[in-house]
């Protein structure tokens, strides 16, 4: 071993070994972070990874690994047991994340000098011909709180696959230096996973219809010829990306056989769903109102009345009018069927029922439920709740935290010199203003924090169990780090600020809490924009 290339290898070996570790603990963390109620669920976890790493890192004497891996450790242990993080705690575990983060950079990374706010629990993975822009989508995908990695090979890519499989990959069509290189070592990678990773082409000299088809057919979810904006690309690199893990779809069943009931529970819960079961069809209103379903399973006939008479009566009211409500019966008179779904019903499952039908339908039902409600509560250019939604989940949050005795928070946020960026760039680029900064806002803020477009280059951010001052910090630190993101305006590039005022809920009505927030935003434009303001505080 005294050879310096061999004593070079085992180096890197252990090194390797270190920073596999270190992003176990960072995917960890990414389950719990943004949301406290996971918390105890994965602490001990996150400990046991934490722990792991730290002695790897004295062991190998790589001491900023470990004294960050210290500094978490130190941190979990005088958090007091079976406790939620508060919004402090979670920021401090956030910077010594932050501080491992820093460690674990790839060497293609380390002329960057910004650390991520945020780490997606997987990769992003660049292979351009032009280095160049490799690096810069790199800088913006971390400002979004990305993972990102650019590689010079088809070799190194296929290694890191090997090692960590990625969210998605922006693969150059001639990557490797020859026609078509890139979409061949694409192939080779898809046929080593199970499930096929999202690939997003781009070229600069082939848009043909035969390279197209290619491209799609190893996974190619989008091709962008010729060149394309950063911007753009971050958009839909944050389209095939998973860090926001879709919710389980919500399933009523009412049933009057307890055998039935009890299989159909199983089903759904081995399909990841979440269900709620009931017997006795005089319970229906109340479990409405406990489990607020997405979709609603009825057995036809049952004691006392059908299910057509009880789907008509959850049809009564507004707020169900649009969940799904599929029949279970073992009526095959189609007649009969078609009667059934006429008063209410959306679909029609014959028992015995089909497992592998009965998901397949709630997965398409639940699907298209949820596309319809978001084109209802959602703005279409942000993805964010809409203004009246934004005012309807405000006053769901005051009832729940008067309940809870919790204390709430509801900011308001303007882009300064909106006008501005749409004279001088164009309306695209305002608008592509708007969708970095939503997403901006939903990868640094909580899950359980409700974020709208309240209205033009206006948006709304409720923050339940959140006191006034850590919601100042909070985002006084998301406007700083905004403020330092290079928009993209074809060969341009320049920088956005917004104002924010926040107002803490005093026992106060929904719209008293609007109005101090609006006050507080005003005034910060008066103050010389750019700032986060707290009400009752100028």
């Amino acid at each position: 071993m005294s050879d310096p290339s061999q004593q070079e290898k085992l180096r890197q070996h252990f090194a390797r070994r270190v920073t596999t570790q270190a992003r176990v603990v960072l995917d960890t963390w990414q389950k719990i972070h943004g949301n406290s109620d996971s918390f105890t669920a994965h602490r001990e976890e996150f400990t046991a990874a934490t722990d792991k790493l730290v002695r790897y890192a004295h062991r190998f004497e790589m001491a900023d690994h470990a004294a960050a891996g210290g500094k978490i450790l130190e941190l979990l242990r005088n958090h007091p047991a079976n406790t939620a993080l508060d919004v402090h705690s979670e920021r401090q575990l956030q910077d010594a994340a932050d501080a491992l983060a820093r460690s674990t950079l790839r060497r293609t990374d380390q002329n960057d000098t910004e650390t991520p706010h945020q780490f997606r629990r997987t990769p992003v993975y660049i292979a351009l011909e032009n280095e160049e822009m490799a690096n810069r989508l790199i800088r913006q995908l971390e400002f979004f709180g990305f993972r990102a990695s650019a590689f010079n090979s088809a070799k190194e890519l296929t290694e890191a696959c090997a090692l960590h499989k990625p969210e998605t990959i922006l693969m150059d069509v001639n990557f490797g230096g020859s026609q078509h290189a890139g979409i061949a070592t694409i192939e080779r990678l898809q046929a080593r996973h199970d499930t096929p990773v999202p690939i997003i082409f781009m070229s600069d000299e082939d848009g043909s219809i035969q390279t197209r088809l290619r491209a799609s057919r190893c996974g190619g979810e989008e091709f962008f010829y010729p060149a394309v904006d950063p911007g753009q690309l971050i958009e839909k690199i944050e389209t095939y990306t998973h860090g926001n893990t879709v919710e389980p779809y919500r399933v009523l069943v009412l049933d009057d056989s307890r055998a039935q009931a009890k299989f159909m529970e199983t089903v759904l819960k081995k399909a990841g769903m979440t269900a709620y079961i009931i017997t006795d069809p005089m319970e229906i209103i109340h479990a409405l109102d406990m489990f607020s379903p997405e979709i609603i399973i009825l057995d036809m006939y049952m004691p006392g009345c059908t299910g057509m008479e009880i789907a008509r009566v959850i049809r009564q009211q507004d707020r169900f009018h649009s969940v799904p409500i599929i029949y279970l019966s073992a009526e095959e008179d189609v007649s009969k069927q078609l009667h059934a779904m006429s008063l209410g019903g959306d679909d029609f499952l014959t028992k015995p029922i089909d497992p592998k039908h009965l998901i397949a339908t709630l997965h398409n039902r639940g699907r298209r439920a949820r596309s319809l409600l978001a084109l209802m509560i959602r703005d279409s250019l942000t993805g964010l709740y809409n203004h009246t939604h934004t005012l309807h989940l405000l006053d769901q949050e005051i009832v729940r935290a008067r309940q809870k005795n919790q204390p709430l928070c509801f900011a308001m946020l303007d882009i300064d010199y909106f006008k501005k960026v749409n004279d001088t760039f164009g309306h695209p680029i305002g608008d592509r203003v708007l969708r970095s900064l939503s997403m901006f806002l939903k990868q640094r803020l909580r899950k359980t924090d409700h974020i709208g477009r309240y209205g033009g280059e206006e948006f709304a951010i409720i923050l339940p169990d959140t006191r006034p001052t850590d919601a100042r910090n909070v985002l006084n630190e998301i406007r700083e780090r905004f403020s330092e993101l290079q928009q993209p305006a074809g060969d341009r590039e320049f920088n956005v600020t917004f104002s924010c005022g926040v107002a803490a809920w005093n026992n106060n009505a929904s719209q008293t809490l609007c109005e101090n927030a609006d006050r507080a935003l005003y005034a910060s434009k008066e103050h010389g924009r750019n700032c986060v303001i707290l009400a009752d505080t100028w």
